[in-house]
């Protein structure tokens, strides 16, 4: 029977805990031996990442028990956190901990607890691992080392270093062996060729990005497993490199083919294209590389938030697994001789940068718009796709699942704006006739990322209560090639406000939403974005802001980590240059322009953008009448992982709409709103 009910007064059947114990979505494939391994998260478990492997007998386990957290520190967003490999006892394991950030080696199938391979540092935050590459033949492990010489977020150096697999270096730090100099800032883990005499990385430096101007390192590995000729091939030869070159060149990934040449995706071209060098071309810039898929203008890689992601992998036979796509993305394998790429079939429409292969099958990470994240494997040989793990089971009626629709807006200039839209839906309720729904704006974090298409349980609560959600991959996100991701540059605050904006009329215009009920939601940039709107416009009724960028000027002196602590030179421009625009742009300094009530929440253990930003602009707020909601979460760092944390943070969002747009609910906790 269909229940005749205002729009966010609708009786859902998903509530907070069912969202909080499907939050995240595994991460970090791989292969060892004949099994594939992974991390999950476990948000009934404190949050933390877990290790799980399944046997070649379908068998699935978690490899450590609680409190043991798979999961690295590098740059603060982590990176590849593990690696394994078949060894005479069986499986070996390397790990980070997050708890001390140290690696560890285990072998699950014996009877010995994980064993430390590196040091404690007292230093700063210590040392940390990420993107580990195990040498057995060497009895060391290579990998990215992050090592903190002060007290300062960027008193920091990254190289390439062998930690021994024996133990030695637990205590003595004075025994892991560097392989890169610290010329660069920024380094992922090595990659090796196939005859084990060169070693190829990414490297970049401040003030870019990696999405806006990295390079593809090669060096000669020594007889006595060093490097040797370290030199720039490819990428953003800038005017720190002997040779000049192409600048602004991102390269997002490297591999080595089975001939010794070199696999590399460059955005050069306007879109991250995947191409083929010869490792011996002078580095000069004008070897490019040759483009192995040039008919396609869509893209084959996508930003470099951590270290070790992979959106393509070189098969035996000489062809290549490849992640592509313009907005959504697929599984294909390319032939790099013809360029014929075929796709494989399945409902999944967004693969994570997360491939392995093992012989002519190809592991994966996808979802779609009605099924959640599930490993995948791809057999290349008979073409059939199928899920091995995390598979995707549901929690509720499918028919209870948005109805997302992808859509093109048109903003300011007659610029494009990609958003998803997803009505209020919900079968066993329809609205009063002549009722327009709310919509709430949903702002992606980044901002140099996108919103994928794909079903959140999260959007769900939201959809089958009667309230309608749309996210906006405003200019500036990703996935749509490099002229659409630059539209942000120097318009952060600007462009990203006018495109949300853009999207809550066009939706009020044609009658999709109430225009008096309009809200708008974010976390980090997003969170920012959403401060930003509230300052800049009385267009929205209330907003949600998680864990923000609030205060432009303390977030670029030294309140966040080292990775983005020059992102809004691009983003802004350089603060000595614009200090005014800082200041003008920032919600901190526009707090007497915000009317609408709002909920701020936050981690008090982030990092990235700390509980200080929050206080100031609560001490602004203080006194001007403004409802609003200040919710802070000890033990939670940039992003909730905690079941109890979500389900509260859910719950109170809900519940500032129903406050902010006059809907009766009885089964959330109200949320104190003070002036």
């Amino acid at each position: 029977m269909v229940t005749t009910a205002p729009y966010g007064g609708w009786t859902s059947p998903i509530d907070a805990r069912t969202v909080a114990a499907h939050d995240g979505r595994p991460a970090f494939a791989g292969v060892v031996g004949d099994e594939v391994w992974w991390t999950e998260p476990r948000p009934g478990e404190g949050g933390r990442r877990a290790l799980v492997r399944l046997r070649p007998d379908g068998t699935e386990e978690s490899v450590l028990p609680a409190p043991w957290n798979v999961r690295s520190r590098v740059l603060e967003y982590g990176g590849q956190p593990w690696a394994g490999a078949v060894t005479e006892r069986g499986p070996l394991v390397v790990f980070s901990n997050f708890a001390d950030q140290r690696l560890y080696a285990y072998a699950p199938d014996s009877d010995e607890a994980p064993r430390p391979l590196t040091p404690h540092s007292a230093v700063g935050d210590g040392l940390r691992w990420a993107d580990p590459v195990l040498r057995p033949e060497l009895g060391e492990v290579w990998c990215v080392l992050e090592e903190f010489t002060g007290d300062r977020p960027t008193d920091v150096r990254r190289v390439i270093a062998a930690v021994p697999l024996d133990g030695s270096a637990a205590e003595h730090r004075a025994s892991v062996r560097e392989l890169s100099d610290d010329r660069h800032r920024f380094v992922t883990g090595p990659r090796i060729s196939p005859d084990g005499r060169r070693a190829a990385w990414l490297a970049w430096d401040h003030p870019r990005m990696p999405w806006e101007g990295t390079l593809a390192m090669v060096a000669r590995i020594t007889g006595e497993g060093g490097f040797a000729d370290i030199r720039p091939l490819v990428g953003d030869l800038g005017p720190g490199e002997p040779h000049g070159g192409a600048a602004g060149e991102s390269v997002a990934q490297i591999e080595w083919a089975a001939d010794g040449s070199l696999l590399f995706v460059s955005d050069a071209g306007g879109w991250w294209q995947l191409r083929r060098i010869d490792p011996e071309a002078t580095g000069d810039g004008s070897a490019s590389g040759r483009a192995l898929c040039p008919a396609r203008q869509e893209e084959f890689g996508g930003p470099l938030w951590t270290v070790g992601q992979r959106w393509f992998l070189p098969l035996d036979n000489g062809t290549l697994a490849v992640i592509h796509g313009l907005g959504a993305t697929s599984l294909g394998i390319l032939d790099p001789v013809s360029g014929e790429l075929v796709d494989a079939a399945g409902p999944w429409t967004e693969w994570a940068p997360s491939l392995a292969v093992h012989g002519s099958r190809v592991i994966g990470i996808a979802a779609g718009p009605h099924s959640s994240y599930e490993i995948v494997e791809l057999d290349t040989c008979t073409g059939r796709a199928r899920v091995l793990a995390c598979r995707h089971t549901d929690v509720l009626d499918p028919a209870y699942y948005p109805r997302p629709l992808h859509r093109t807006f048109t903003g300011p200039d007659g610029r494009d704006i990609h958003a998803h839209i997803c009505p209020p839906h919900n079968p066993d309720h329809r609205a009063p006739e002549g009722e327009l729904p709310p919509f709430v704006l949903w702002a992606h974090g980044g901002p140099t990322g996108r919103a994928p298409l794909v079903l959140d349980l999260e959007i769900a609560y939201f959809t089958t209560r009667g309230i309608g959600v749309a996210e906006v991959n405003y200019g500036g996100s990703t996935g749509y090639g490099r002229e659409y991701r630059e539209r942000l540059r120097g318009q952060w605050g600007v462009v990203d406000v006018e495109d949300c904006a853009a999207v809550a009329r066009a939706l009020a215009d044609e009658g999709t939403a109430d225009r008096a009920r309009l809200a708008i939601r974010g976390g980090s940039a997003g969170g920012w974005t959403a401060a930003a709107s509230l300052a800049a416009t009385d267009l929205y009724a209330c907003g949600t802001i998680s864990y923000p960028i609030l205060d432009l000027t303390g977030w670029a002196t030294g309140e966040t980590h080292d990775f983005e602590s020059r992102y809004l030179d691009s983003l802004i421009g350089p603060l000595d240059e614009v200090p005014d625009r800082y200041r003008e742009r920032s919600p901190l300094h526009r707090a007497d322009r915000i009317t609408a009530p709002f909920l701020l929440l936050q981690g008090l253990d982030d990092v990235i953008c700390p509980p200080s930003q929050c206080e100031r602009f609560l001490a602004e707020v203080a006194g001007r009448g403004i409802p609003h909601a200040y919710l802070s979460f000890p033990g939670e760092g940039h992003g909730f992982r905690r079941a109890k944390t979500i389900v509260r943070a859910v719950e109170a969002e809900l519940a500032l709409y129903t406050h902010t747009f006059g809907i009766a609910r009885d089964d959330v906790p109200a949320l104190e709103l003070r002036g």
